[in-house]
């Protein structure tokens, strides 16, 4: 690995060729929002929110998929940025029925943190409201897809961190949604182990613990990240 500096927001920052921007901010204590980005697993630049401007280029970036490289100059919190995270939180809003009230999730959730952050009060765009069928077929948890922000971490940790790749994306469009086993119920899924990695991962109320009542679900992600450390350091290889 080579050390490269660079600049962010007037700032001069040091690190790794092959660190992304986003773990370079993070690591110099500049906050860019995230939804999609979980740390331990693979990043994908599916949310949009962290979007940066580069100088000397028109176009936006995400920083969780960009790598830094020497003498970048790069911008995390402006005037344009912050219109178009503002505009990506009302569309993600917009897409699915995310009505906080009747939301398990309501008071623990990202999107929600997010969108208090951005200073979302309410939605320009048409809201969309496609209808799918929540699955508690379950014996421990509960999928609903109409809180679903198509974020792909629950098919991240499950592929990368538990190893079932019980999750996957069907669908196209606005039809998009998570499935377990090729669309089959839950359930009936003869991969997933209920560990419950993917309910801690997700940031919604997309997928919850059977039970929870509304604004009862706190997810422990320190529980996630102990186990991506633990793997990372080989501490139950003997």
């Amino acid at each position: 690995m080579i050390a490269v500096t660079l600049t962010i927001d007037d700032r001069l920052v040091s690190a790794g060729d092959d660190d992304t921007i986003l773990h370079a901010a993070h690591d110099a204590g500049i906050a860019i929002p995230t939804l999609c980005h979980f740390e331990g697993i693979a990043d994908i630049g599916a949310c949009r929110l962290c979007l940066v401007e580069i100088e000397g280029s028109p176009k936006l970036f995400a920083a969780c998929t960009t790598r830094v490289t020497e003498g970048m100059v790069v911008r995390t919190d402006t005037e344009r940025l912050r219109r178009h995270r503002k505009l990506m939180i009302e569309l993600m809003l917009s897409e699915r029925n995310h009505v906080c009230s009747v939301c398990v999730a309501n008071g623990h959730c990202e999107l929600q943190d997010r969108a208090i952050q951005a200073g979302v009060d309410h939605v320009r765009v048409e809201y969309l409201y496609p209808k799918f069928t929540m699955d508690l077929s379950h014996k421990r948890y509960g999928a609903d897809p109409n809180r679903c922000i198509l974020c792909a971490r629950c098919v991240r940790v499950c592929d990368e961190v538990e190893g079932a790749h019980t999750w996957d994306i069907g669908g196209r469009g606005i039809a998009s949604h998570v499935v377990t086993d090729l669309s089959a119920p839950w359930g009936d899924s003869a991969t997933c182990t209920a560990c419950g990695k993917c309910v801690t991962a997700c940031p919604t109320g997309a997928l919850f613990s059977q039970g929870a009542t509304v604004g009862e679900l706190e997810k422990d992600r320190s529980r996630l990240a102990f186990v991506v450390t633990a793997r990372k350091t080989r501490e139950w290889v003997r």
